[in-house]
């Protein structure tokens, strides 16, 4: 008891201590807030990566933080640092960061103004869309695809449907598959030696980032159609993360063999219906001239169906409700997709006649590549 006493007689001094001013039990003073905060709002443009600064003058401990995930705040003694990502949205959003200590708010408003459209020029736009990426690959500086718009898919022979061509990324010492030049892309099938080279060039969704495509939209292409035997020409659409095909889904926008000249066509394949089973849904017509004069080849693709047109013409059209029902297996065409643009050689359908190695170099041209979207 001799030692713990002392101890109990400290506790009790600190008791009486923190009980107020001269130990007589009154509340400890409230020290109001002054909190002030400049400036009252902070403006960002669409792209603006620049960071923006609150000041903070307050005689209490303080905090802040952001009511939108598109807006970060930093804190650094007295000053909260402000930035927003891209918004990639047509219209102003708002956000706000608030500076709080206690009871006691301040809110700054967070403005960024809505990405800008796009330029159209002499481009024809469809009613009711936009234009959202493009390329009309009349940049004189490059003699090959823009590599912000484009990127290559490398491969063997054998890789798919058994076609005989060597996909290289468009260049390969004196072998040039991709080629830009007065105003045209130029994909070319060259035989050199025992192998076949061409090229297979995927988008860069807009803004030119990689993994980013387009879910639904009107994607238009200028096309000139190789000739040949052997020759296989495509503008078609993979999802951007693409696996396990069929399942995944295809949009055929526009191919053709060159052994059957002038015959253009349009297909879907799905886990329901696609080629190897017979099942695929696919339209075709005979367009003369498609390998000597550009045409225009289109998709117009919503939530409720597919239709792809040839000149404004409606070739084909998908709607699952029309051959049963809509589920995963009739319609993965519900997430964000990439064109594609190659000259295959030979293969399963390229080839099925046998090859002409003497129309060699074959010369798939292009005049633009155009993304719409819905306003």
């Amino acid at each position: 008891m001799k030692k713990v006493l002392p101890v109990l007689l400290l506790m009790m001094g600190f008791v009486a201590c923190s009980s107020g001013e001269g130990g007589n039990g009154d509340e400890p003073p409230v020290i109001e807030v002054n909190l002030q905060c400049t400036p009252k709002e902070l403006s960002f443009d669409a792209k603006e990566k620049l960071t923006l600064s609150i000041g903070v003058s307050c005689n209490r401990e303080w905090t802040a933080y952001s009511n939108e995930d598109w807006i970060a705040c930093k804190i650094s003694g007295n000053t909260v640092s402000v930035t927003v990502t891209e918004n990639e949205k047509y219209e102003e959003r708002t956000g706000a960061v608030i500076v709080k200590s206690g009871s006691t708010r301040e809110t700054i408003s967070v403005k960024q103004a809505a990405k800008p459209e796009m330029a159209t020029g002499d481009i024809v736009v469809p009613e009711g869309y936009r234009l959202v990426w493009h390329d009309e690959f009349d940049d004189k500086s490059k003699d090959m695809p823009n590599t912000d718009h484009w990127y290559y898919e490398t491969a063997e022979p054998g890789w798919v449907n058994n076609e005989l061509q060597t996909y290289i990324a468009g260049k390969k010492g004196d072998i040039q598959t991709a080629e830009v030049s007065h105003g045209t892309l130029k994909i070319r099938a060259i035989k050199d030696g025992d192998r076949i080279y061409s090229a297979r060039l995927n988008t860069r969704g807009e803004g030119g980032k990689a993994g980013k495509g387009w879910k639904y939209g009107y994607f238009e292409a200028s096309l000139k159609l190789p000739v040949g035997k052997g020759t296989w020409p495509a503008f078609w659409m993979m999802p951007v993360a693409s696996s396990n095909w069929p399942d995944c889904g295809e949009i055929d926008i526009m191919e053709e063999v060159g052994c059957v000249p002038n015959e253009v066509s349009s297909s879907i394949h799905c886990k329901a219906y696609y080629h190897a089973i017979n099942t695929q849904k696919t339209a075709k017509k005979t367009l003369e001239g498609a390998q000597e004069e550009f045409h225009t080849y289109a998709l117009e693709w919503d939530e409720t169906e597919i239709k792809t047109y040839v000149d404004g013409v409606l070739l084909f059209r998908y709607k699952p409700e029309d051959y049963g029902k809509r589920n995963e297996q009739t319609w993965p065409f519900d997430k964000e997709f990439e064109l594609k643009l190659n000259l295959a050689w030979g293969g399963d359908w390229g080839g099925m006649m046998g090859v002409d190695e003497s129309c060699l170099p074959a010369t798939y041209e292009i005049d633009y590549v155009r993304v719409f979207q819905k306003k």
